[in-house]
């Protein structure tokens, strides 16, 4: 068992403490690729044989430092391969590391009765279309012919899910940064019900997230908002307990960007889709996803002058930020 997929079981509203914990987690490999918003993917076969320990020894030993540095506990998969180690995290519990048994019938006997949409990459239209032909298990997909899932769901993806039934993973784990992704949240002080808050927390998010990416030198492909609810039970205390449901939006922008305007559209976008009306909000969270340099990004050339115009001031406002502080410019609204 050489991977370990990692969940970090952070508190909803604070995700962005995931960059610390993936500095954790390179104390042990630098192959890690994060997996946003509280996960990750390790591979180990170095750190086995650097540290003279099994990953499921190492997997007990990230888990320690998480809690005593962090105080964030963890759910940890170990096995061959991402994929499986994917699967496995389905059955980890704090405490317990779920590993992938090891042999071929063990395998086999490990996936064969999991329904297919536990199978990573494969989403409820596959799935669907797969269980309307009897094909609802893992075990049956194996056992299914080749090419009656390439006439189901075509050539490539067939193939790829023939093997991935059988226990073949091919998947790596890609090294990333951990500016792979950056996120802005915004909680409220009490339960919000009013829109014009809610949409000025996501200015002032987008607004943040713009001017982080510029000084990374970053441009975002993709947008993801998360909503959190204020539908915590009462005890009898009077003190709230649970989880507080949540929605997740997340759009791919038509052009990769780092302009805080744009990111304010899509923000806002996303907002007014979801059709909250009188919903009590707890937070907001919108993250910036597929972080690539901006050097190497194309921009669709406007003949807006105003368009041209606001960027001009955003590079003389970013100026501002870097010399007098993050709070030198901002938008009207928010210095209300």
């Amino acid at each position: 068992m050489t991977i370990l997929c990692v969940r970090f079981q952070l508190p909803p509203m604070y995700e962005a403490a995931l960059p610390g914990l993936l500095g954790l987690l390179e104390e042990f490999t630098p192959v890690v690729e994060a997996l946003p918003p509280d996960g990750a993917l390790l591979d180990l076969r170095g750190a086995e044989r650097y540290f003279g320990r099994s990953a499921v020894e190492l997997a007990a030993v990230l888990r320690v430092r998480a809690l005593a540095l962090y105080g964030v506990d963890c759910v940890i998969g170990a096995g061959p391969g991402p994929m499986l180690a994917r699967m496995a995290l389905r059955d980890a519990r704090p405490g317990v590391t779920c590993v992938v048994p090891e042999g071929p019938d063990a395998l086999a006997e490990f996936l064969a009765r999991r329904p297919v949409i536990a199978l990573p990459g494969v989403g409820p239209a596959t799935a669907r279309t797969l269980c309307e032909y009897g094909l609802d298990t893992l075990g049956r997909v194996a056992g299914a012919p080749l090419s009656t899932l390439q006439r189901l769901v075509g050539a490539k993806a067939g193939r790829e899910l023939h093997e991935k039934a059988n226990g073949i993973d091919r998947d790596r784990v890609t090294p990333n940064a951990v500016s792979r992704s950056v996120s802005a949240e915004r909680s409220f002080s009490r339960d919000e019900v009013d829109s014009f808050r809610h949409r000025r927390a996501l200015l002032s998010s987008a607004d943040e997230l713009g001017a982080r990416l510029r000084s990374l030198e970053k441009v975002c492909r993709t947008l993801t908002l998360t909503v959190r609810y204020a539908d915590l039970p009462r005890s009898r205390t009077g003190s709230s307990g649970g989880t507080p449901t949540s929605t997740t939006r997340t759009r791919t922008l038509g052009e990769p960007t780092a302009h805080s305007a744009a990111l304010t559209r899509e923000a806002y976008g996303m907002y007014e889709a979801l059709g909250l009306q009188r919903a009590r909000v707890r937070a907001l969270t919108l993250r910036a996803e597929g972080l690539a340099p901006a050097e190497q990004a194309s921009r669709q050339l406007s003949f807006d002058p105003v368009d041209e115009k606001v960027r001009r001031i955003e590079e003389v406002a970013d100026r501002a930020r870097a010399k007098f502080g993050p709070r030198a410019v901002m938008p009207g609204t928010l210095a209300a």
